[in-house]
């Protein structure tokens, strides 16, 4: 699997040690920095992963910033992606089954390194189940579309 991966400057460490995570589970892995502690606005890493998504050059991605949640609400901005913070592997795998999340936000500093890895690999191998929970996606393109449409 192809997978975009960025971070904002608080989450640089855990994005280097999740992208060696990623490529020896047999991962193809984009990195899309932020490549140094520097402050950088966390809009501007989610644009850049979401976009990939959206068009299709990376099959997922994943986002790290101290919490999570200003990455999933930036990416949620992209029409076509679907991103939500996960705090433990019920969310994550949940996430999959009911929503074909497709951008997987982590909080770098509330969370530790083993429990990121497990919410990815869960997050990672489990399968879109499909049925109601796709009208339901098909409604959540609808309201990007008609957003869109003004």
């Amino acid at each position: 699997m192809n997978i975009a991966i960025g971070s904002d400057h608080r989450g640089v460490a855990a994005r280097l040690r999740l992208i060696g995570f990623l490529e020896r589970l047999g991962h193809v892995v984009t990195d899309c920095g932020s490549h140094d502690e520097a402050p950088v606005d966390y809009p501007d890493i989610a644009a850049d992963v979401a976009g990939r998504v959206a068009k299709g050059t990376a099959d997922r991605g994943i986002l790290l910033c101290c919490t999570g949640v200003g990455m999933a609400i930036a990416a949620n901005k992209v029409p076509g992606v679907r991103a939500a913070t996960c705090h433990d592997e019920v969310a994550a795998e949940m996430s999959r089954r009911h929503n074909d999340l497709n951008v997987l936000c982590l909080a770098a500093e509330m969370v530790g390194a083993e429990q990121q890895e497990k919410m990815i690999e869960i997050w990672l191998g489990t399968p879109f189940e499909g049925g109601r929970h796709e009208r339901r996606l098909q409604k959540i393109a609808a309201l990007e579309t008609a957003a869109c449409d003004g």
